[in-house]
């Protein structure tokens, strides 16, 4: 089951209703900046979560800028309807210091992306923009609740590590399909179902890339399971390597 911390108890909640029945998730993203940006991408994950569970999933985000929007979009980050429905049965997922007044679901709170240096507008900047999948492996690689802090450098990183990955991934997928292994993709569910723990998933990924004993068919098939949930679009370069 997947669970997150309640930031108005701080204890650990159930992330959807006890019933199968749509669960609406609230993003409160009104500024058109990193940290916004972050909420949404928090907001887009809990939703793709809930739905590998096999639940119905309403994303909203009232009040979002057009270039905030135009952001998630180059980060993958599914779209959001306008509506607010105010009442029961919503998970809220706002800036860490942002107060949801009568909010009668969990809320999720999301730490702030600090811009390393100085000058220019964070969601223009073309060293951070230039490869949006890298720039959202880079705010995956901390967890939601933690201070990011971002300059060239990390993305250079997140982008070499990706195209690391999908030239293995492409490699991979030329071997017999094998079955993701049951221990694997336990560790995988249970990083995600801890407070949508990426950082986990993500060294589990490692750790299946760096274990002979795994075939590289089931390598495979592990990374394209994860990529459902993290989309960094993994198996983008298949066919391309000879």
């Amino acid at each position: 089951m997947l669970r997150i911390l309640d930031a108005r108890t701080g204890e650990p909640v159930a992330a959807a209703p006890a019933r199968r029945g749509l669960t609406r998730i609230e993003a409160r993203a009104p500024g058109a900046d990193l940290t916004s940006l972050r909420v949404l991408l928090t907001a887009d994950l809990l939703a793709r979560a809930l739905e590998l569970t096999g639940l119905q999933v309403w994303p909203t985000a009232p009040g979002r800028p057009a270039e905030l929007s135009a952001a998630a979009d180059a980060l993958a980050v599914r779209p959001f309807e306008e509506a607010h429905v105010p009442g029961a049965g919503v998970v809220w997922v706002v800036a860490g210091d942002e107060d949801v007044p009568g909010a009668e679901g969990p809320v999720v709170a999301v730490a702030p992306v600090k811009r390393a240096g100085e000058g220019g507008d964070p969601l223009r900047d073309p060293s951070l923009l230039g490869d949006p999948t890298a720039l959202r492996l880079a705010l995956l690689s901390v967890p939601h609740g933690e201070t990011v802090t971002l300059d060239e450098a990390a993305v250079r990183g997140a982008a070499e590590r990706l195209a690391g990955w999908r030239r293995d991934v492409a490699g991979w997928a030329r071997q017999p399909s094998r079955p993701v292994p049951e221990a694997v993709r336990g560790r995988l569910k249970e990083a995600w179902e801890d407070d949508l723990g990426m950082p986990g998933v993500l060294a589990e990924l490692a750790a299946v890339a760096a274990d002979p004993a795994v075939a590289d068919g089931a390598r495979f098939e592990t990374f394209a399971y994860a990529d459902r949930l993290l989309a960094l679009e993994l198996t983008r370069d298949i066919g391309t390597f000879a």
